[in-house]
């Protein structure tokens, strides 16, 4: 079975990326069988963020209310955290991670 068999939720608009020493940014969150790519939605200075799934070395999902934060710790030490609105959309991002881990 291939990996992109898993993914339930691929797309994900409003979601809030936040990294250390930068800005956070909203934009849509993609999911593929081999990356997570999350595009800013800003025009004047849009951001790309291009990770490599098997780069991931931990991940740590938090519920609150509607909504969830995943936490992305990586082989090469970034931190990245996604606020994503709706539970059921979080943990759906959050299992296609963790399958491929």
């Amino acid at each position: 079975m291939e990996f992109a068999e898993h993914i339930k939720t691929a797309n994900v608009e409003d979601v809030v990326l936040r990294q250390p020493l930068q800005p956070p940014s909203r934009g849509t969150l993609c999911i593929t069988g081999h990356h997570l790519l999350f595009s800013d939605r800003e025009e004047s200075d849009s951001r790309q963020v291009l990770l490599l799934l098997r780069n991931i070395d931990a991940i740590e999902k938090r519920m609150s209310g509607s909504s969830g934060t995943i936490t992305m710790k990586c082989k090469d030490l970034r931190v990245l955290q996604l606020d994503i609105p709706g539970m059921e959309q979080c943990l759906n991002i959050a299992h296609s991670i963790e399958v491929h881990n």
